[in-house]
């Protein structure tokens, strides 16, 4: 069973990843790792993953909150009115959380238009809930199928060398262009 400063590791590491604006790698692949890393229940390291990022993320939210008032009032009553335009805020915050997209685009905006913080971080915690639980089981579950055949030490090198992987696909690639033409050909 994993120790409390294991524990505090996993919480420690989330929070420290996230706090890196558009360059954090997935929460999904952290907790995926933390699974691979560590006897104890997934659904912990889940939530113990959640809880860094989302408080990281939080920190975000709190800063673009108290400098919305820095940003002219021309833009910030145009993101107020985009904002109105899209009434499911909460559903736009619990999306970017609980999907690789940066969360950022989201994140910052809302910050600026004061949306409500306790809206905010629980729509946000949920859904950072939600995809680091599924890292950390689809973790325990490989881990179940293939060590009788792969070693614990090369099970973990995987998982390192694919969050290495994933975070460089991540920052190299503009999610923004592949969302737009993905829309273009769909709809064309």
């Amino acid at each position: 069973m994993a120790s409390i400063y294991e524990f505090l590791g996993v919480l420690a590491s989330a929070f420290v990843l996230n706090l890196i604006p558009f360059a954090g790698p997935s929460n999904l692949l952290i907790a995926f790792n933390a699974a691979m890393l560590l006897d104890a229940n997934p659904l912990a390291l889940g939530l113990l993953v959640a809880l860094g990022s989302s408080t990281a993320k939080f920190v975000h939210y709190v800063i673009t909150f108290f400098l919305g008032g820095a940003v002219k009032e021309k833009h910030r009553r145009s993101l107020e009115q985009t904002g109105r335009g899209f009434g499911w805020k909460a559903l736009a915050v619990f999306l970017v959380a609980a999907t690789p997209l940066p969360d950022e685009p989201v994140v910052i905006p809302l910050g600026i238009i004061k949306y409500s913080p306790t809206r905010f971080i629980l729509a946000y915690f949920l859904g950072k809930l939600l995809i680091t639980s599924l890292g950390a089981y689809l973790a325990r579950l490989g881990e179940n199928l293939l060590s009788p055949i792969v070693s614990q030490e090369l099970l973990t090198a995987l998982s390192i060398a694919l969050t290495v992987i994933v975070t460089l696909i991540v920052l190299k690639v503009d999610i923004g262009k592949v969302i737009a033409e993905f829309r273009k050909r769909l709809f064309t």
